[in-house]
């Protein structure tokens, strides 16, 4: 098949050829995340002395004399058995950094090492956020587009179109968590372009879609103001989210690594691109852009059974090794990209890389493709084509049932503690120690007994 142009008989709004990379992309649609190498060179220790007066000072001796130079600080309370812990980014580029984990370690109630770069240590854990604005360490870590594009871009040779890029890549650069999405004049170009494909799509979503996507879209209608004369601006769909699901919106230039991308997806964050495709083509993108965004991934973003699915995947990567990450991704592809559910006995669509594809949408109902039940087991190594439609679709019972299975593939990857996202501080809470333990089972039991006098009111 040429990359672009569909096959004989196929009119495909998103008909997306992929840029190659060494590890697995995910294409067609969407937020496309692809596994890359990390270019970061740091090391993250969190670390309880054994002594409690002058145990930072006695560790900063430690880093002081192997050399070893400290990118940031951090002290607060330890839930374990000390009564302060410490987290120190080090530069592991320079110096002995082996020595020193050795050394500390002696003197330690408690070390675990965070590492963004990969160590050759068994005890390496990969690095990842803890609470909410980490996010910003690796939001412009992206690997490819932006405000670059390839040759076979169709805006490689507008210059107008090239420069437009870089205005929406510099927001996204710029901006931090907690700030407003600046707002955006779209031309009467883009906003034709946006049309010609919210159009095409609207016509199949009462058929094809899922009712969750059915039911949120026309509330993004009235309130967001998604019209087929207007791109709605991220910063009020954003807010609509949060209103819903607690999910938020980033503007993000480009690609992210698989890892990044689904660490997003933990705090409940999706990273979102904020240009549009090239007006000479209308119905084809080679990258993920606002039409597939706002129109394929938002709508279910704001039903809370599939809001907690996607978090669960991303809670699941934080933390895990590089394989299981490529498994989880794949998970991804196959569920919130290209994911198909069975509603009153009938299969409808709910992956976004199929409701921002008219031809797509219409082939994957089709008797033409392969049906597979959802096990992230299986599904995680199922290959797949990122360049042509799906062979193999994997279809999910219900949002709470696929929920649950991946909580049960997660509870499979090897890593030495869990993760629990608390929403009153946006942050991570990991689980690996026996003070840390109890303390969940108190907040569990105060649920509990609302539970029951709920249910005693009711009777």
């Amino acid at each position: 098949m040429d990359k672009l142009n569909p096959k004989p008989g196929m009119t495909d709004v998103e008909m997306k050829p992929a840029k190659m990379h060494d590890k697995p992309t995910l294409m067609e649609g969407g937020q496309y995340i692809v596994e890359g190498d990390e270019e970061a060179k740091s090391t993250t220790l969190i670390f309880s002395m054994s002594e409690e007066v002058g145990a930072l000072a006695n560790a900063l001796k430690v880093f002081q004399a192997q050399n070893v130079n400290l990118l940031h600080i951090e002290s607060r309370p330890s839930r374990r058995d000390a009564k302060y812990e410490f987290m120190v980014e080090c530069d592991s580029s320079r110096g002995n950094l082996g020595a020193a984990m050795e050394q500390l370690r002696a003197n330690c109630s408690y070390f675990q090492v965070i590492s963004r770069n990969h160590l050759d240590n068994k005890d390496t854990v990969p690095w990842f956020p803890r609470k909410i604005a980490d996010l910003d360490r690796f939001a412009n870590q992206i690997l490819s587009y932006g405000s670059e594009l390839d040759a076979d871009h169709p805006g490689f040779t507008d210059p107008v179109y090239r420069k437009r890029r870089k205005y929406f890549a510099d927001i996204a650069y710029n901006y931090k968590h907690n700030q407003e999405i600046p707002r955006v004049d779209y031309t009467q170009e883009e906003t034709r372009t946006w049309g010609m494909v919210f159009r095409n799509l609207t016509k199949l979503y009462k058929t094809h879609a899922c009712k969750e996507h059915n039911e949120v879209f026309p509330l993004l209608m009235e309130n967001c103001g998604y019209r087929e004369d207007n791109i709605p601006q991220l910063q009020d769909v954003s807010n609509f989210l949060r209103d819903c699901t607690g999910f938020t919106l980033r503007p993000v230039a480009g690609l992210l690594s698989s890892r990044d991308f689904l660490a997003g997806l933990a705090f409940r964050v999706f990273h979102s691109t904020q240009y549009i495709r090239h007006s000479s083509k209308p119905l084809y993108t080679p990258e993920p852009d606002v039409c597939h965004e706002l129109l394929g991934h938002v709508p279910l973003f704001a039903d809370p059974a599939f809001a907690q699915f996607s978090q669960e995947i991303g809670l699941a990567s934080l933390g895990a090794p590089d394989e299981f990450i490529e498994k989880l991704a794949t998970c991804y592809w196959f569920t919130i990209e290209f994911g198909i559910c069975r509603q009153n006995g009938e299969l409808k669509a709910y992956g976004a890389g199929l409701l921002s594809s008219f031809g797509e949408l219409e082939y994957c109902l089709s008797d033409k493709p392969e049906l597979r039940p959802f096990e992230p087991i299986k599904t995680s190594v199922q290959k797949y084509p990122i360049t042509e439609y799906q062979p193999v679709y994997y279809v999910a019972e219900s949002f709470e049932n696929a929920k649950q299975k991946m909580i049960q593939f997660a509870a499979t990857i090897p890593r030495p503690f869990s993760v629990r996202y608390n929403p009153y501080t946006q942050s991570m809470e990991i689980l690996n120690s026996k003070p840390q333990i109890q303390s969940l089972i108190r907040e569990i039991n105060c649920d509990i007994q609302v539970l029951m006098d709920a249910l005693v009111k009711l009777n």
